[in-house]
């Protein structure tokens, strides 16, 4: 027993999960995380491991993020193979009967979606090849000469080449757009295509036309056919339509020179050229054609089945921001990746702030604070009682303000980062938190230095010297939780990265695919 999940299955998923991804009843995120990387695999940084998908590992995701930034509605779109129009390429075109038994032409493709029968030009506009110059002489086309730049609702060459081509202009992309969607691989389709004014002229055009037909093409000229050089005008075109009709010219060695479509008609599913009903000559060869179906609904109905946008691109930026510094700078991150609605720290609501930290943090005192040093990804300790030590990692560490971010995994205490288990863990089996709270024979001193918690201190923001900080989390006697709750939500998109340094003055742009 045969079966396929067809193409149009994945439009769809494509679609819902767009409309879910900008739903006010959920909330995406992006995020940015594993700061240590080389202690995973020595070569991670020339050959990135795949990541792995277990709910395990998807635990470690979330201990080694360091901060969140959310994906709002205009950050989520439908993209499609990129195809840029370039002078003497052959292109695909579109055909409604390709498959791996009718292969297109160029391309040897078996599906229309693999083809490359639509082009974005040098100005951002969206084109549909409905004829590439195919004809008995060439039957895999012909190189095209003019770029188009036309926006006319109805097809027509782009220029005076006679190269054959004909195209239908479906849209532009906007400066908005492109900014965040279009990528070496892909291309934005339009949002709303049903529902937006804006294209309303040319869903108008497709509709109102039902299916017309707007392409024939020849497979064979015939030979002897008649007189010369002579137009045969109303061919009728049967079929499960009606209406369509052919002009058909006869060129001086009696062949057929052209066929074009003088009236689409509409309902066409399938059509005919009806030669015997216009008392065409058969001559010694009977010429032959192709009507060419177009898609449900006519060129430009549907952008997403026509083009087939099964992709999904999903953008964030990551800046540097003073007045929310989550992100922060000088640690190394090696993994980005998209979150499904996480919760707030302690909480069942969903996280719904632009930027969210997935680290700790703590508020430091002492004499040197201002000039005190963490390396990144260096440990800090903390004697919270006799017995009982808290070990974390350095994310960073703030002189002006004195704060320092810290983040904890597994591998601190019973288990190694390939998740075997230590037998001899340094710091004990259990993974304590740093507290400004300690036992017996504890201390808020921080690595057994003149540096400690700062048990004095609680809120966001701190003024010094007259200059206000926004520390982007909230403090309890000089301690801060994360303001996403470790482990909620699905982490649905993982991709692992040569590490980078992120520097003040540096801007992340993360551009993700989904393919559905």
């Amino acid at each position: 027993m045969s079966a396929i999940i067809t193409d149009q299955l994945r439009i769809l998923n494509a679609k819902n999960f767009v409309s879910a991804a900008t739903s006010s009843n959920n909330s995406y995120y992006a995020f940015v995380g594993l700061p240590n990387a080389t202690d995973y695999s020595s070569t991670w940084d020339n050959i990135p491991p795949a990541p792995k998908d277990s709910f395990e590992q998807e635990n470690d995701y979330w201990d080694t993020m360091i901060a969140l930034k959310k994906i709002k509605a205009n950050d989520v779109n439908q993209v499609i193979k990129k195809v840029t129009w370039l002078s003497g390429i052959t292109y695909d075109m579109y055909r409604h009967d390709i498959s791996r038994t009718n292969t297109s032409k160029p391309s040897g493709a078996t599906s229309i979606y693999s083809t490359n029968y639509y082009v974005i030009n040098s100005d951002y506009k969206v084109y549909i090849c409905l004829h590439n110059g195919t004809d008995p002489e060439n039957p895999n086309g012909r190189p095209s000469l003019d770029e188009p730049t036309f926006t006319d609702l109805e097809p027509k060459a782009a220029g005076d080449s006679g190269d054959g081509y004909i195209w239908k202009y479906l849209y532009t992309i906007k400066p908005s757009e492109i900014i965040k969607f279009d990528s070496i691989n892909f291309i934005p389709v339009p949002k709303d295509w049903e529902t937006n004014s804006e294209y309303a002229p040319i869903r108008t055009n497709a509709t109102s036309e039902n299916n017309q037909l707007k392409i024939i093409t020849i497979t064979n000229r015939g030979i002897g056919l008649g007189t010369a050089n002579t137009i045969y005008t109303n061919v009728p075109i049967k079929g499960d339509g009606v209406g369509a009709k052919a002009t058909i010219v006869i060129n001086n060695d009696s062949k057929v020179e052209s066929i074009t479509v003088s009236s689409g008609g509409s309902g066409y599913t399938y059509g005919t050229v009806d030669l015997v009903g216009a008392n065409f000559p058969t001559g010694t060869t009977t010429p032959t054609f192709d009507v060419i179906i177009p898609p449900k609904g006519g060129h430009g109905a549907d952008i997403y089945r026509e083009l087939g946008s099964y992709n999904v691109l999903i953008y964030s930026r990551i800046e540097n921001d003073i007045e929310n510094p989550d992100f922060t700078t000088g640690n190394k991150i090696a993994r980005v990746g998209i979150i499904e609605n996480p919760q707030a720290y302690d909480s069942s609501s969903l996280l719904d702030i632009e930027k969210a930290s997935a680290v700790y943090a703590l508020k430091l005192a002492g004499v040197g604070y201002s000039s005190a040093t963490f390396v990144a990804n260096s440990k800090i300790t903390q004697t919270i009682s006799t017995g009982t030590t808290a070990v974390g990692r350095v994310v960073s560490y703030d002189q002006n303000t004195g704060i320092l971010k810290y983040w904890q995994d597994k591998s601190l205490v019973g288990f190694n980062t390939d998740g075997s288990q230590n037998p001899s863990p340094e710091y004990g089996i259990n993974l304590n938190r740093f507290t400004s709270s300690v036992g017996t024979g504890g201390t808020t001193f921080i690595n057994q230095t003149n540096l400690y918690i700062d048990t004095s201190f609680t809120g966001v923001s701190t003024t010094i010297n007259n200059r206000t900080y926004n520390l982007g989390q909230s403090f309890i006697n000089g301690v801060a939780n994360p303001e996403a709750k470790k482990y909620s939500g699905n982490i649905i998109y993982v991709d692992n990265r040569p590490s980078i340094t992120r520097s003040s003055n540096q801007k992340e742009d993360i551009k993700v695919i989904l393919q559905f």
